[in-house]
């Protein structure tokens, strides 16, 4: 009757059976927090505390919205937009068609790699960029799932192995100094080499996605698609403010480090430039603010679950119970780590939050059997990874969903999260598990 796991099933449970995601979560922590011996109102008011932790990422969402959607009102996304189907127009044949779906799958690749490593703006291109390309992947009858597999593989898998950007905070700032705290003696060096293993994993899940499990054709209501993203009138003033907006949102926010000042300075300026004067500002806002508005309060619910899973102290205790069903099995133990490291960052959300809850565990029990110190790094970074991908409360998959389901014809938990748990999760296991065993 641990907490985590009946709160982390019942969450994965209700949202699989259409359940709202946030009301999923808040039913789920107060759950956790009565199995974990909490009060109703102690349960309230962990939830309740919990809440501000996800305010600041909801204000974000907010705000990158509104930029959103001003920028697809300059007409810069429809010239986008018009490029590649022209581009589409001269390439006939399905051989050409083909190599313009690799070009557009692999162009998305590199900005989600981009967007973790070179410039670290991390989700914030996704509802830009994406929404304007629903007509050309349209055109493609490129199935969303796929790209939703791209999108978060290229979200995840750099920062397990990079450590530039959000990969250098991953790998150097939490999990090596967690490690260290926790008296493993770990090395800088030692972190990519021993997280090569599981990033290979990430790898197979992303090559069977897209040449067996999403390679036919897939189509979509072209209607729905132009009622979400009208085409409007191309204007070379337009194009260059909203040049300038583009340039001065991703400057303000590599100097800030905060999306809510980089979407708010792009929102001004389209303001005050009169590139929107045919829309009312308000109404553009309040427009981007519904978009990105499911995306916010799912991610203050998860802060508020968060809270509440580590007031009960039963993260500790899942942990800890592992010894006596273990014996001295090193294998089954690598295994029980992963899998209980899947519980607990799809129940929290994401992977950063996750290190420092069970490294402080992990670190001794992987000592105690054995493991070596570069097995100890693979055995706790991928525990922290699993679940980032597939979890309902994940920015690794709200982000996908938040631009594919602009015209909402993509589901978050059928189209989003189920697609990348089966494609990621259940490799990175494998993967993280073989890693543990031969580092």
């Amino acid at each position: 009757m641990n907490a985590v796991v009946i709160a982390v099933c019942l969450m994965l449970g209700l949202s699989l059976a259409r359940v709202n995601v946030v009301i999923a979560l808040t039913v789920s922590a107060l759950v956790a927090g009565l199995v974990g011996g909490m009060s109703l109102q102690q349960s309230v008011d962990a939830f309740n505390t919990g809440l501000g932790g996800g305010a600041q990422i909801a204000l974000s969402y907010a705000l990158l919205g509104a930029f959103a959607v001003a920028l697809s009102h300059s007409g810069l996304t429809t010239l986008i937009s018009r490029k590649v189907i022209a581009l589409l127009g001269k390439e006939q044949n399905g051989a050409n068609m083909n190599r313009v779906r690799w070009i557009l799958l692999l162009a998305i690749l590199a900005m989600a790699v981009s967007s973790q490593n070179l410039l670290p703006i991390h989700i914030a291109f996704i509802p830009i960029l994406i929404p304007p390309l629903l007509h050309v992947m349209s055109k493609l009858k490129l199935d969303r799932r796929l790209v939703a597999c791209v999108l978060t593989f290229g979200l995840v898998t750099t920062y397990m192995i990079l450590p530039v950007g959000f990969g250098g905070i991953f790998l150097n700032d939490i999990l090596l100094a967690n490690l260290n705290s926790n008296n493993l003696n770990a090395v800088r060096e030692q972190i990519p080499t021993a997280m090569m293993i599981p990033a290979m994993g990430m790898i197979t899940g992303l090559l069977v996605a897209v040449f067996i499990s999403y390679r036919k054709p897939r189509e979509y209501k072209e209607e729905k698609i132009l009622a979400a993203e009208p085409e409007e009138t191309v204007s070379g003033r337009n194009i260059a403010i909203a040049a300038v907006a583009v340039a001065s949102t991703l400057a303000v926010q590599l100097i800030t480090g905060s999306m809510i000042f980089g979407a708010l300075i792009g929102f001004i300026i389209f303001s005050f430039s009169g590139a929107l004067k045919h829309v009312a500002d308000q109404d553009i806002f309040n427009q981007g603010v519904r978009m990105m508005a499911n995306i916010g309060f799912i991610m203050i619910s998860a802060a508020g679950f968060a809270a509440v899973v580590k007031e009960t102290g039963d993260v500790s205790s899942l942990v800890e119970s592992l010894s006596t069903i273990i014996g001295d099995n090193k294998a089954l133990a690598a295994f029980l780590m992963l899998l209980v490291g899947l519980l607990i960052t799809m129940g929290i959300g994401s992977s950063f939050s996750t290190i420092p809850i069970i490294a402080t565990i992990y670190v001794p029990l992987a000592m105690s059997f054995g493991f070596s110190v570069t097995a100890t790094i693979a055995l706790v970074g991928t525990a922290a990874a699993l679940g980032d991908a597939g979890s309902p409360a994940s920015d690794s998959t709200l982000g996908p969903t938040a631009g594919l389901n602009a015209d909402g014809q993509h589901d978050h938990i059928k189209d989003s999260v189920i697609p990348t748990f089966i494609h990621y999760n259940i490799p990175l296991l494998v993967f993280g598990w073989i890693a543990a065993m031969v580092l």
